[in-house]
């Protein structure tokens, strides 16, 4: 869809909405296109060229709005070179030519806004969806676990069994990430000081650095594991989100929008004395015409980056809210079939063993969900986000399969 605007596509959607009869609403289309809690703001923000459908996206809402997407995303083409060419048809007059240019300026500081905006109300929704799985699942099943002895040494993925087993990147990636969480609850549990005990943010970071520090079976960092990854950009992607206190990679805080907005924003600033004068030379108007266009360039460029991160925070909330309410209710029907302390690995039983394994599977999907570094996607060369897109939606499918079959 690169040759499509987002302004465009949001016009042809909301068209094609209003010409159903009856008219459907907004909050209509968000439910047939199948999107969650609060879909219609989603929808509002597709029309209003805020925010661009991904592929799975846009085959939705064209299904739902009795076309398919190739039909769509033809009419918004055409539209997208419609408004290329009134815009293209530049005033004649100077005053014109000024109202235009403050007009597009405007523009452009109300998209930034509202960029941030829905960037601090999504990522504000992840941190607290991943704090209450953090506290009412992570901790509470390292703490469980810590009161289990003799719980075996799990299994680390070496090389010569990736090379061997044709299990997906991600698949790996996970058990490799569960080992480590494992080995930190073994060392908790002999009198480390890693566990639960230390309390929520310190002990969350502790298991979070375990499961992405590790070390495999060959003494290779995890990192390093490939025949797993295709590029440096992914490892450093799946692999190495930046640790925070309190949480890693989306969960370390409000997400910083750097080079989505740092450079229009500059370009707005060195724009912005010639905005606020009254008049100006036509000599004026062209150098304030000119930062406008890079600030519009540098927006367009980003919003493919843009439209991936909101994607992606939309689907790591919902995998993170899902281990939060299900996953804690699994695993307190877990404790309560515990035998009573001291309890050790054979008192278990079967069951109660492949429960176990099976919660240390969910932690470390957890924490590759929460270690995606999405501000990496915001600044990408775009060969590089397709890789990283690529990359990141493995994760999100494969966590959230492998935790719904689970809990």
């Amino acid at each position: 869809m690169t040759d499509v605007s987002p302004e465009a596509m949001g016009l042809v959607i909301r068209e094609h909405r209003l010409a159903l009869t009856p008219p459907m609403t907004q909050e209509e289309l968000a439910a047939r296109a199948d999107y969650g809690k609060g879909g219609a703001v989603s929808i509002s923000r597709i029309e209003r060229g805020l925010i661009s459908p991904g592929e799975r996206r846009l085959a939705a809402i064209a299904l739902a709005l009795r076309l398919t997407p190739a039909q769509l995303t033809q009419e918004a083409e055409e539209r997208t070179r419609s408004l290329a060419r009134e815009r293209g048809q530049r005033p004649v007059k100077l005053r014109d030519q000024v109202a235009e240019t403050k007009r597009r300026h405007a523009a452009i500081n109300e998209k930034v806004a509202q960029r941030s905006q829905i960037t601090q109300e999504l990522g504000e929704a992840f941190n607290h969806v991943h704090d209450s799985a953090r506290d009412e699942f992570f901790l509470r099943f390292v703490e469980l676990a810590e009161s289990i002895s003799g719980a075996p040494e799990p299994e680390r993925p070496g090389e010569e069994e990736i090379e061997s087993t044709g299990e997906t990147p991600t698949a790996i990636r996970v058990e490799a990430m569960s080992a480590g969480i494992a080995n930190a609850i073994r060392g908790a549990a002999a009198g480390g000081a890693t566990g639960a005990a230390v309390g929520g943010a310190a002990a969350y970071g502790a298991f979070t650095a375990a499961a992405l520090l590790g070390t495999a079976s060959t003494g290779a960092a995890i990192s390093t594991l490939s025949g797993v990854a295709a590029t440096n950009a992914t490892l450093a992607l799946l692999g190495g989100g930046t640790l925070a206190a309190g949480g890693a990679g989306m969960a370390g805080g409000v997400l910083l929008l750097t080079g989505m907005v740092a450079a229009p924003a500059a370009a707005l600033a060195a724009a912005g004395f010639y905005v606020l004068r009254q008049r100006r030379t036509k000599r004026e108007e062209e150098r304030l015409r000119t930062e406008v266009e890079v600030a519009e360039a540098a927006l367009n460029q980003s919003q493919h980056g843009f439209d991936t991160m909101i994607d992606v925070l939309h689907r790591a909330t919902a995998i993170m809210e899902y281990v939060s309410v299900h996953g804690t209710h699994a695993l307190e029907k877990w404790r309560a079939g515990l035998p009573p302390e001291p309890r050790d690995w054979e008192s278990l039983g079967h069951e109660g063993q492949a429960r176990y394994r099976e919660f240390l599977t969910v932690a470390g999907c957890l924490v590759a969900v929460s270690s995606i570094n999405v501000s990496a996607l915001l600044t990408a060369e775009p060969g590089a986000l397709r890789e990283m897109d690529e990359a990141v939606d493995a994760t999100l499918r494969y966590a959230d399969r492998t935790i719904k079959s689970i809990v």
